[in-house]
């Protein structure tokens, strides 16, 4: 089974058993739909009925079933949450999921200049974060106009910028 990490649990909410999770998607809706997720318990995935879900201001709060208590949910503190790679929502033409682009190479004018090792959210638009050669960190605008091609198997950005571009971005 192929599985995808679609969140990470971030803190108790409340005392009923709740949790607060960091979420990964840009769709909390997909977590109204879900009604088993898998939780990562050094290196082996094990399966939680979701019982309840809220989203409170672009936060999503969820329950899990049989976890009623703080004690039995501390457990789940900083856990990530997956989903069956069949459970995951299919996206629109020209849209990618950004936790798909962790790990994945950087093209700039056919050569490699680094590795996506992060997706910072923000509300104009998400930032890439590229780990270059040099151990140097780049921060990059993620926007259609900058990308060229992305191909989600061969984990390879191919981002429609110039050498010159790339190298006046910030450090």
């Amino acid at each position: 089974m192929e599985y995808v990490l679609i969140a990470k649990v971030e803190q108790v909410y409340g005392k009923d058993g709740y949790v607060k999770l960091e979420s990964f998607s840009d769709f909390p809706e997909q977590f109204l739909k879900l009604e088993k997720v898998y939780i990562d318990f050094w290196g082996d995935k094990k399966s939680f009925y979701v019982e309840d879900f809220n989203d409170l201001k672009g936060k999503v709060v969820i329950k899990f079933k049989r976890f009623d208590s703080l004690r039995d949910v501390n457990v789940l503190l900083d856990r990530e949450i997956y989903i069956d790679e069949k459970d995951k929502i299919s996206l629109p033409k020209n849209h990618i999921f950004s936790h798909d682009l962790i790990g994945s190479e950087v093209i700039v004018e056919k050569e490699k200049i680094g590795i996506v090792t992060d997706v910072m959210k923000f509300k104009s638009n998400d930032i890439l974060v590229i780990s270059t050669e040099e151990k140097k960190e780049k921060l990059i605008p993620f926007v259609l106009n900058f990308i060229e091609n992305y191909d989600a198997v061969k984990k390879r950005l191919i981002l429609n910028v110039s050498k010159d571009f790339w190298e006046d971005v910030e450090d």
